[in-house]
């Protein structure tokens, strides 16, 4: 048994009736949409086509979704359906940054991720699913792809079929007959249209409506070539607590590396205020860590079941895992040394010590960079797949621990040995960080439209200002110059602030290119 769907754009008329059953069979909530259809217009007036497409769940044969989520919300049954448990889902957003065709979205009422379950409650007992039933033009057929017998095997033989984005490597189910470009492929009609028929073009970021300057209605003939007319948009799922998860996480991480590394090759002498300092930040900013990670979550009280239910093909398991074996350790061996230093025990275990910094110098590398595969897991953001990003995580945290522990030293004595540690792991991790974004990111060219449509929206459109200023020049060059003319607590300062914004430019604009 092999589910899967095939629209027929040749019969579709766009009447809608697909979506309001879906609605409707489904109890979907007001504003969020399981089956929708897509309006494209081709041509010049007079000569101009309209088509129709059906957008849904693909119900992919390696659904980057499943294997995303963190704790089996979103599954793959045996008969090929890709299912979701709303009542395990966490509400953590990863499936809808996986999803390559913008299927997934955050339900309203229950703030939980759903979908298109293929109406599975329908399909156990033998019937089809609403969408099905409904469709006056008998455009939509749902059956089994292995049963060679079936209606849905003998129309994908018989007709030439096409998928949306069989680049991805999903194996989407969800095949179309007559599936034109303009609809099957977003940034086509990007840019291009001005208006939507029958409603209102809103933010979907913003809780109020936009009203356009421009009439709402739209009955003039195509101006364009090719505009979309109809859609159902969609919200950003991550925000920016994400992009301060990434600072704070690179600091706690950061830090304690720098200070492990002095321990272990005997790099300077290290005091027990020294080691306070630097286990210090370690431990609280791997705590605010855990804070934006919560925060960032739809139903944060359900956040242990990443530990309890877990999904270990999920690099957002890996990675929890990761920051709390990391942050008990460090955790432990620095209230070990507090207990010290105020006299309350003679001296830290030896073998505490010893465990801490030989284990926990590969956690903290662990930490620094396991997003990088959490981000390679968002098969709907191409520009996140970046073989460089892990390499680019670790400078990053090294440049962030770095510039910590400077600004902690206008408040606490750090070893003099210690400090130029700092400022050369500071120094060097801002220079290489500089180049990693500059020749990396974005200096070469990239492998897919979309990856290349969100680096453009970061150097040419919506975030240049953010990132040519904000973290080019006020978070490396500015803070660069500073540190060689010695001034290294504002360079730092500067450099975190930088950091920030380039994190949020990273996370924000390959969410804002289209995957519908």
């Amino acid at each position: 048994m092999n589910y899967g769907f095939l629209i027929n754009n040749q019969k579709c008329i766009g009447c809608h009736a697909c979506s309001t059953a879906c609605k409707s069979e489904n109890q979907v909530a007001l504003g969020v949409f399981r089956t929708w259809v897509k309006y494209t217009e081709v041509g010049n007036y007079p000569d101009v086509r309209r088509n129709f497409q059906v957008t849904r769940c693909n119900h992919c044969a390696n659904p980057p979704c499943v294997d995303i989520c963190p704790v089996e919300a979103m599954h793959q049954r045996p008969d090929g359906i890709v299912g979701y448990d709303s009542d395990l889902c966490i509400g953590c957003k990863s499936c809808m940054q996986a999803c390559p065709y913008n299927s997934i979205h955050i339900d309203p009422v229950t703030k939980t991720a759903q979908k298109c379950h293929f109406c599975a409650h329908r399909v156990e007992n033998g019937i089809e699913p609403a969408c099905v039933v409904v469709c006056p033009q008998h455009a939509i057929v749902a059956g089994d792809l292995d049963n060679p017998k079936s209606e849905i095997s003998r129309e994908v033989a018989k007709h030439n079929v096409t998928v949306r984005k069989p680049e991805q490597g999903t194996s989407p189910k969800l095949f179309y007959v007559d599936g034109h470009q303009a609809a099957l492929t977003p940034l086509v009609t990007e840019g291009r249209s001005k208006h939507f028929i029958w409603g209102e073009v809103v933010n979907p970021d913003l809780k109020e409506a936009h009203t356009p300057e421009e009439p709402v209605l739209y009955f003039g003939a195509a101006e364009q070539m090719v505009q979309t007319t109809f859609n159902v948009q969609h919200k950003v799922p991550w925000h920016w607590q994400v992009p301060a998860y990434l600072t704070t996480k690179g600091i706690a991480a950061g830090a304690f590396m720098l200070l492990a590394a002095a321990l272990i090759y005997g790099w300077s002498e290290i005091s027990p205020l020294t080691r306070l300092a630097a286990g210090g930040l370690a431990v609280v900013f791997s705590l605010l860590t855990t804070v934006f990670l919560v925060w960032d979550l739809e139903r944060p009280e359900r956040f242990l079941q990443v530990i309890l239910k877990h999904q270990w093909k999920s690099w957002l398991v890996r990675g929890a895992f990761i920051l709390i074996g990391f942050s008990n350790l460090v955790g432990i061996w620095w209230a070990a040394e507090l207990a010290t230093y105020f006299g309350l025990i003679e001296a830290t275990p030896v073998w505490l010590t010893g465990l801490a910094i030989y284990l926990g110098f590969p956690l903290a590398i662990g930490a620094a960079i396991y997003t990088a595969f959490l981000f390679g897991q968002a098969e709907g953001r191409d520009f996140w797949q970046s073989p460089l990003l892990p390499f680019h995580f670790l400078t990053q945290a090294v440049m962030a621990g770095g510039a910590a522990l400077l600004l902690t030293a206008q408040v606490v004595e750090l070893d003099p040995g210690f400090y130029r540690l700092a400022f050369h792991g500071f120094t060097i991790g801002l220079s290489l960080n500089l180049m990693m974004i500059l020749l990396g990111e974005f200096g070469m060219k990239h492998p897919t439209e979309t990856a290349s449509a969100a680096a453009h929206m970061i150097v040419k459109g919506q975030y240049k200002n953010m990132f040519w200023g904000g973290a080019i020049l006020l978070g490396n060059l500015i803070p660069f110059g500073l540190a060689l003319a010695g001034q290294a607590a504002p360079a730092a300062l500067l450099a975190i602030v930088g950091l920030y914004l380039y994190e949020h430019v990273f996370v924000m604009a390959p969410q804002k290119v289209p995957n519908s």
